[in-house]
């Protein structure tokens, strides 16, 4: 189902006609005195030539501008690529995000051509990192149920990175992650793209047994009748309404010498439709990406099993499809989740925390060092935050690294705080909590209630927590920019595995 995306990422220190290509892009940055030319392999004759006409040329640099002019013969390529990277901040390099998405959007803009060389500036490994990283993520594209390739443009198959440091002993591992978070990514967002008449409960468990294969992984799957003789109650009740059943995917990466242990937990309605408290029309189609949390979470896993680092992870799909029916939950109905805790329905559509409350009961089980959870779980995110910036709620023991990880990989992660207020909201007058509390903060008031079903650990004391609401930045329905195309986004995968990564640095 899942049909991956893979560039080839090398290097070079310099010698373009000795490794030509179809299109050499060279960065151009927004000065205070109009663009200025970056990174610029040519010759000293040839740059200052094209400096002097990058205003003519309508150059501005303004990021995810790309501009393309018959190539030099110097160049080895048959088109020359001037893309933008934004602002230049006065007596400071480049960030490493501005390389990433500098990469990433001429890599996507120049989809149909086979190989591409990139000569942005890189002082350190970890601008090849991000130049390498945006690339393997703008080479994306999502075809598979096209029945023509007519008017299709296949990705960049090849990037070739100019750098001075082509010959550093540590640059082969630096290509090897970028090209694997790139698949990662990739990844999710075929998942998340997929649409649901061909991604569901079933298919979904079986798309992670085949992303699965080939790396040191166990992947346990619950189907209906285990869930429901083990007493998962959330993801029974919200998939009750559907003729497709739910599952529960647990996929474990567990090496010998692990030296710390998470837990992620993602929510996998693969459509919502809200149920019997059924959504607007206008939108609905979208809802085929609420399940990215379960995507980032196995893709994550995933990822670091390819990596081999030695951390256990654990990924708990829970996976369900939301629909209205005779048989669906109503409103008022009460649950039972996994572990015994009761929950009366107020509505339907909060549905994802229902799922995700199981997930993080049987997650708290096997006692890990934390948990993470992952949910495109409340509109109230994107009212809060917007499209593109994820919040992170829960102990600040968790969320202040996964802050961290984020600012380090790149992506937009916000702090939000749990307002002890709110968990009266959540009262119930039949069961032990409902399912829907105050309105105002509604992003913060889901927190509160997945909070609720979190365990102790060895210790007695709560396992350390945190929940990421990616309702917005998973899911692109405005223009591609950056390394980020239409839908499926792959939002967080990056950071997860820098979290995990940043523990392991600390355990050291």
């Amino acid at each position: 189902m899942v049909k991956n995306t893979e560039v080839k990422l090398s290097a070079i220190a310099g010698g373009l006609l000795k490794s030509p290509s179809d299109a050499l892009v060279i960065g151009v940055g927004q000065g205070p005195d109009g663009p200025v030319l970056l990174g610029n392999p040519l010759s000293a004759k040839a740059a200052g030539a094209l400096a002097e006409s990058l205003s003519v040329l309508g150059v501005t640099g303004a990021a995810d501008q790309a501009h393309r002019l018959p190539g030099l013969p110097e160049s080895g390529a048959a088109v020359l690529v001037l893309a933008g990277v934004g602002k230049l901040a006065a007596n400071q390099p480049l960030t490493e995000e501005a390389l990433r998405r500098a990469a990433g959007s001429a890599v996507r803009q120049l989809a149909g051509v086979a190989t591409v060389t990139l000569a942005l500036p890189t002082a350190s490994l970890a601008d090849v990192a991000a130049v390498a990283e945006g690339a393997a993520m703008g080479a994306y594209s999502f075809t598979e149920h096209r029945s023509s390739r007519d008017g299709l443009k296949d990705p960049v198959k090849n990037v070739v990175i100019v750098t001075g440091l082509a010959a550093d002993k540590g640059l082969q591992p630096v290509l090897n992650r970028a090209a694997l978070i790139g698949k990662a990514v990739n990844a999710t967002r075929s998942l998340v793209n997929q649409p649901p008449s061909h991604l569901f409960p079933e298919s979904f468990a079986d798309a992670a047994k085949e992303l699965s294969k080939g790396l040191p992984v166990k992947v346990t799957v619950w189907d209906e009748k285990r869930l429901e003789k083990e007493g998962f109650g959330g993801i029974l009740g919200v998939g009750k309404g559907s003729t497709r059943q739910p599952r529960l995917v647990k996929v474990e990466y567990a090496p010998a010498k692990a030296t710390a242990k998470i837990a992620l937990v993602g929510k996998g309605i693969t459509f919502d439709t809200g149920g019997i408290s059924l959504k607007p029309h206008l939108g609905m189609g979208d809802m085929k990406s609420d399940m990215a949390g379960a995507a980032v979470v196995l893709n994550t896993v995933l990822a670091l099993a390819g990596l081999g680092l030695p951390v256990k992870a654990t990924a708990w799909l829970c996976i369900a499809e939301n629909m209205p029916s005779g048989a669906a939950q109503r409103p008022a109905d009460v649950l039972t989740i996994f572990g015994g805790k009761t929950v009366e329905v107020l509505n339907t559509d909060a549905e994802g925390r229902l799922v995700m409350a199981d997930g993080i009961v049987a997650a708290s089980q096997e006692y890990p060092d934390a948990i993470i959870d992952v949910a495109t779980l409340t509109g109230a995110q994107l009212i809060a935050l917007g499209d593109r910036t994820a919040g992170v709620m829960g102990a600040d023991s968790v969320t202040g690294p996964i802050k961290a990880a984020a600012d380090r990989a790149g992506e937009l992660v916000w702090p939000m705080p749990l307002p002890e207020e709110l968990r009266a909201s959540l009262d119930s007058q039949v069961a032990d909590i409902a399912n829907i509390g105050e309105r105002h903060g509604g992003m913060m008031t889901a927190a509160v209630f997945l909070r609720e079903f979190v365990g102790n650990g060895k210790d007695g004391e709560q396992i350390p927590w945190a929940h990421i609401d990616i309702a917005g930045p998973s899911f692109n329905t405005g223009s591609p920019y950056g390394y980020n195309h239409k839908q499926g986004t792959g939002s967080t995968v990056r950071t997860l595995v820098a979290y995990a990564e940043d523990i392991l640095a600390s355990t050291v």
